[in-house]
């Protein structure tokens, strides 16, 4: 397009999933959500996203409630082109797996369901919510500048109401065979939360699922070898063995191994126990591995990983790394409003839910791809000694490269446009 801003070139690549119109108002309300100060709402956006008012307001509502495009094409030209930007010539891809819920008011959403609010519930009370509920998979990254690896979103998918028999393992399965399909050349390793460790069983051949596992889950033997001559089917399980966190407790120490784990980009010294044991959730034994704070200031941690012969440094790297996609929900719902879009019909909801963490991964990329650049470096006087970047100064400095374009492209040349400028900057890319 002619048109497109500079920092959104990248974008074109998400150009197959559209018609040539969407594709524009695509790019706009890209634009828009980014440099929106105030509530994200189609009429909150509309806006900084049009603001010669080209295109009535509707055009934006109607991009989400029923434009010719769907978020299967899009999520899949999306994630082809992150990946092949950000893991070329990677063979195995670090992914990370959860739900979130997206908040709304009004019966009438639709696709809003009942949920339990994880952030209001407790150990001993429920607290529900009426919200639309996403299963979102991330690609793990560890960025240029260190600190903690990012959870960049690939495939997204709404738990709606009223769909029978479809659970969010269900959904979870679905979405891992269909980046299969748009990867195939990419092996998985799965990170995920005890809620998705009975994904285990429903795994793509290319995927290994590293998860927590119940403190009290029913763990066997590996079956003994079978007799020949012996009739009937042959065992499949062993020995009942104890409940992991009591089987922790009679561990002799020199069964315990010392390893040293690289847990959200910090080294620590950690005491592991591995063996394969079969779990009543999967078809075929799995890795168990105890971790043990060599101090003994935590309380022991249990993980396991479908790949018997898998590494248990690396498992609990994985699963502490899992927090990312935590950092991930919290910055879209607070700095790109991912729950204000006024959308209730069709399947409006939906598109604009995902939508959101699309915007979250260009604004990540943009930053990313602009490291090591004098004009990437934006950050307070007050901040010195930082030298990791945050998602809120990822977002100012791609707020302060458009609004660089669009004011050059709509004023004349002054001598006072360097000063006038530069106080507008600092005046409109740290807005909430």
């Amino acid at each position: 397009m002619s048109n497109l801003p500079e920092a959104l070139a990248f974008m074109v690549a998400l150009e197959p999933a559209f018609t040539k119109p969407a594709f524009a108002t695509c790019l706009r309300l890209v634009e828009g959500w980014i440099l929106c100060p105030a509530r994200r709402t189609i009429t909150g956006i509309y806006p900084f996203a049009d603001p010669k008012r080209d295109k009535c307001v509707q055009i934006y509502h109607h991009f989400f409630r029923a434009a010719a495009w769907t978020g299967g094409q899009l999520l899949a030209c999306w994630a082809k082109f992150l990946v092949s930007r950000l893991c070329a010539g990677q063979k195995t891809l670090h992914l990370v797996i959860d739900d979130t819920t997206h908040k709304k008011t009004g019966r009438k959403v639709n696709g809003a369901r009942t949920c339990r609010d994880a952030v209001r519930s407790t150990k001993n009370k429920t607290v529900f919510c009426w919200a639309l509920q996403y299963v979102t998979i991330c690609l793990v990254y560890q960025p240029p500048w260190g600190g903690e690896p990012l959870a960049l979103p690939l495939n997204i998918r709404l738990n709606r109401k009223n769909t029978q028999g479809v659970t969010l393992l269900n959904h979870a399965a679905d979405m891992l065979k269909e980046l299969a399909e748009w990867l195939p050349d990419h092996d998985f390793r799965l990170a995920s939360d005890g809620a998705f460790a009975s994904l285990a069983g429903m795994l793509p051949s290319k995927v290994t699922l590293v998860a927590r596992i119940r403190r009290d889950a029913a763990i066997h033997d590996l079956p003994p070898p079978r007799i020949p001559g012996t009739r009937g089917r042959p065992r499949m399980k062993g020995v009942r063995l104890p409940k992991p966190a009591e089987w922790a407790k009679t561990i002799p120490d020199e069964a315990w191994k010392q390893v040293e784990t690289r847990e959200r980009g910090i080294l620590r010294k950690r005491l592991v126990y591995t063996r394969p044991v079969i779990w009543a959730k999967v078809p075929k034994p799995i890795l168990l591995v105890i971790s043990r704070d060599p101090e003994g200031k935590e309380a022991d941690d249990f993980f396991f990983s479908t790949d018997v012969k898998d590494d248990p440094a690396r498992v609990i790297g994985e699963l502490a790394d899992r927090w990312s996609v935590e950092d991930t929900f919290r910055n879209v719902k607070q700095y790109l409003g991912a729950e204000e879009p006024q959308s209730w019909k069709d399947i409006a909801p939906e598109r604009a839910g995902a939508f959101s963490y699309l915007v979250y991964g260009a604004v990540w990329l943009a930053r990313i791809e602009r490291e090591g650049q004098k004009t990437a470096t934006l950050q307070r006087e007050w901040y010195e000694e930082k030298k990791c970047v945050s998602f809120l100064d990822a977002l100012a400095d791609f707020r302060q490269r458009l609004w660089s374009e669009r004011i050059k492209a709509m004023s004349t040349s002054r001598a006072n446009l360097t000063i006038i400028l530069k106080q507008l900057m600092q005046a409109l890319i740290w807005a909430a």
